[in-house]
């Protein structure tokens, strides 16, 4: 028999992995939320609204990507890849329900 192998040392074992499982689970909780909503919002005095804003993202194939970020009132469309990032347009103006509801309707169908 083993000289640990009493049930009261394998209580405290499970006990104590148990703590520091939910302490990693409620650190990484944390930094999400920090990461979220940024650390501004801690510090006094810096409240500024933020200018940028990522609208969405279209994975293309394994590299590469296409962007929409938006700032200001002006979108851009930006083409990201494992070795370059291209521009491809600036002058995207906002999405409003009328016209993502229009564009809906004029998917392009694979035949």
């Amino acid at each position: 028999m083993l000289p640990d192998s009493d049930p009261v040392s394998f209580t405290r074992f499970l006990l104590a992995s148990g703590t520091v499982i939910v302490l990693i689970m409620a650190m990484a909780w944390g930094m999400k939320l920090l990461n979220e909503k940024g650390l501004a919002r801690f510090l006094p005095g810096t409240s500024a609204p933020r200018r940028l804003k990522h609208v969405e993202t279209l994975p293309l194939d394994a590299r590469r990507r296409l962007v929409i970020v938006q700032c200001d009132q002006r979108q851009y469309l930006m083409l990201l890849g494992a070795t370059q990032d291209i521009v491809v347009d600036i002058s995207l103006q906002p999405a409003t329900p009328s016209t993502t509801e229009e564009s809906s309707s004029h998917e392009i169908k694979a035949s």
